[in-house]
């Protein structure tokens, strides 16, 4: 309870139970009619578009997992619009889609020529807004294309170390307030190649349920005995300590020769902060190490940027790996690790990203670097803390407004990535295509990225949005009180025959719809 500064708020409320009911159902009439199309297409009664194994192959072991792909071919297909969006813009707070159409049920997509001009960007993690193609980042990145190029054609332990390479690092070092730090050129690598230098057979990875694919890959490949404990939940954590402690290895119960406690600073699908102080206290007690992703948290959250670490007022050097990505508010790519100065040398020697990789793209590192000081305040103006402001801002307006218009949104008060549920499956499809309609682009997710239960719509907040921005999305997500609600019924053909308010995930104390 003494270990957090200030209130900790978060709010996952529980699905009701009418909703669960009628998602369960829809889920159920999507599956029967799939299967009735499936048999339509195994009589050649409705054209395949699906791959399938030539005849004279069919004694071989298959190539495509037919029924593996039952959900992808009946079930995201018919929603498949809502994704892959062609961009042809700086995807800032406003950008420029090529329009699109598909006349075989989204199986493929055919581009008209046009561009939808405008389109308020609620999707990109573009926090602090650095995704510019004007100003002082986009100008240092023109200047050390002219002078190094765009492409290394190496990897850092070969002939692919620059010098803006050295500088980066020391940088992220300062700025996180450790000893050292490594650049990688993609984020993804960062976790799923970087774990594997760190723990092995006779280790212990204990993984919160909600965890990235990245770093679950990572643990996977590293031949660590992996445990998951529930989400934010420090009870079912420390019971995997005790027992980790108390039980030792599997049959041979010898002690673990390292237990790494494996968290995100930011949930990117839940919008939730980790407890980050509360774990801090469990790892010290229990003599176990710390990996902490700040992909989404670094430059999103604290009072000087810092991630998760300066949000809660901790010491950086509690945390033993400090992981993060340059995609997010540095409007860049790849990522970076942290720590100590032994286990950055280490990891120089066993990382695969770092000795079979391709080095980072001069250009990018300066992205990187520019923005980095900026929000460091090192350009000498106050552009970064401005922005950082303003981010903090926008998340508590957008959040405090949604919530008081009745809609059910999950996460922290002070994170930036705002979901708002949807739950039945036909709503996933119908809010993307109305929102879209409304000159708005926005992410939804549905299963399996999320239980069956929990569709979402994402809101990613940006320090670039206006309040006029965030208004618009507002209303647009609003049903007016003098106006019938609009129903969508999407016909048999498209699997559903069921009728979904465009009034989303609305509270049953704020809604006013037929059931």
């Amino acid at each position: 309870l003494f270990l957090y500064k200030k209130p900790f708020v978060e709010s996952f409320e529980e699905t009701p139970l009418l909703v669960a009911v009628l998602t369960y159902m829809g889920y159920g009439i999507l599956t029967i009619f799939g299967y009735l199309r499936d048999f339509l297409r195994q009589w050649n009664i409705e054209k395949c578009h699906v791959a399938r194994e030539r005849e004279e192959q069919k004694d071989f072991v298959p190539l495509y997992q037919d029924f593996e792909n039952f959900y992808t071919r009946n079930l995201y297909m018919r929603i498949r619009d809502n994704w892959n969006r062609p961009i042809c813009s700086v995807p800032g707070a406003k950008m420029d889609l090529v329009q699109r159409v598909s006349y075989n049920y989204n199986w493929t997509f055919e581009h008209t020529g046009k561009v939808v001009k405008d389109v308020i960007n609620m999707g990109s993690y573009n926090y602090l807004g650095f995704a510019e193609n004007t100003g002082a980042c986009a100008d240092a990145a023109i200047e050390v294309t002219q002078q190094y190029g765009v492409g290394v054609g190496s990897t850092r332990c070969e002939m692919g170390n620059l010098g803006i390479h050295e500088e980066l690092e020391q940088l992220v070092a300062r700025f996180l307030g450790v000893e050292s730090s490594m650049a990688f050129g993609m984020g993804f690598a960062t976790n799923s190649m970087n774990i594997p230098a760190l723990t092995g057979k006779g280790c212990l990875i204990l993984s919160d349920e909600l965890n990235h694919a990245s770093l679950v890959l990572g643990a996977r490949l590293s031949g660590s005995t992996i445990r998951v404990f529930k989400h934010n939940n420090m009870q079912s954590l420390e019971k995997l300590l005790r027992d980790a402690i108390v039980h030792g290895q599997p049959r041979t119960h010898r002690p673990w020769k390292k237990i790494l406690i494996v968290v995100e600073g930011i949930y990117s699908m839940e919008g939730s902060i980790v407890r980050l102080p509360e774990i801090i206290a469990l790892k010290k007690r229990y003599k176990a190490y710390l990996y902490l992703d700040e992909a989404h948290s670094i430059g999103a959250l604290g009072p000087n940027g810092r991630g998760v670490v300066d949000y809660f007022g901790l010491d950086p050097k509690d945390v033993d790996i400090m992981m993060g990505t340059f995609t997010k508010s540095f409007g860049a790519a790849g990522g970076y690790i942290g720590g100590r100065k032994e286990l950055i040398d280490y990891l120089r020697r066993h990382s695969h990203s770092a000795l079979y990789a391709t080095s980072m793209s001069p250009p990018v590192a300066q992205q990187i670097i520019t923005s980095m000081k900026i929000i460091m305040g090192e350009d000498g103006a106050t552009l970064g803390a401005d922005r950082l402001r303003q981010l903090s801002e926008n998340t508590t307006y957008f959040r405090r407004k949604l919530h008081d218009m009745g809609f059910i949104i999950y996460g922290n008060d002070d994170s930036p990535v705002v979901p708002m549920m949807l739950y039945m499956p036909a709503k996933i499809g119908a809010f993307g295509r109305e929102m879209m309609k409304r000159n708005i682009g926005t992410v939804v997710v549905g299963f399996p990225a999320t239980p069956i239960i929990e569709s979402r719509a994402r809101f990613c907040i940006s320090a670039a949005h206006t309040s006029e921005m965030l208004d618009t999305v507002g209303h647009a997500c609003s049903c007016p009180k003098n106006k019938i609600h609009d129903f969508i019924h999407i016909s048999l053909k498209n699997f559903v025959c069921v009728c979904v308010c465009v009034c989303v995930s609305v509270s049953p104390r704020m809604c006013k719809c037929a059931f």
